[in-house]
């Protein structure tokens, strides 16, 4: 099998344990798994964090693994599986209001969703420090800008900012 055969391979696969923009049984515990390790901080890439919020009916906090980007001085959370993915609609209905864990510290932040058309060069920096997302997005870091534009309303994007 060749490379480009076993990366679509790859990303179908990844894509079908998330199918209708939901982890499957497997990806929830796999999930779990890495919040336990990214928020203490064991074997996690640098970019790793546990985001931390509300949930919008139970009121429960729910934590949920993620991929910090970086870009042109800030710092932000990218939704590989859109605007419904349960985090998103979770943080939309805490105003924002989160905590983020790296490290073993945890963090009291405001996230403030970026405006679409926006949103592009943020998304093309996500993909590179994520690239398991690769494969819901459908585009790699060497994209052209404009093929990130064409996506950038299906992917929200929040700024992080701390909480004062």
């Amino acid at each position: 099998m060749t490379g480009a055969r076993l990366a679509r391979a790859a990303g179908a696969l990844k894509r079908a344990m998330y199918r209708g923009g939901r982890p499957n049984a497997f990806m929830r515990l796999v999930n779990r798994l890495d919040a336990l390790a990214y928020g203490a901080g064991w074997l996690s890439p640098r970019q790793a964090a546990v985001l931390k919020v509300a949930g919008r009916r139970s009121g429960a906090v729910t934590s949920v693994p993620v991929a910090v980007a970086r870009h042109g001085g800030g710092e932000f959370l990218v939704s590989m599986l859109g605007p419904e993915a349960s985090w998103v609609r979770n943080v939309r209905a805490a105003g924002g209001v989160a905590v983020l864990r790296r490290r073993g510290r945890e963090q009291p932040v405001v996230l403030r969703e970026v405006p679409v058309g926006q949103r592009a060069e943020i998304l093309r920096r996500y993909v590179a420090v994520a690239p398991g997302a690769r494969p819901h997005v459908g585009l790699g870091p060497r994209a052209p800008i404009a093929a990130f534009r064409r996506i950038e309303e299906r992917h929200p994007v929040f700024r992080i900012r701390p909480r004062s």
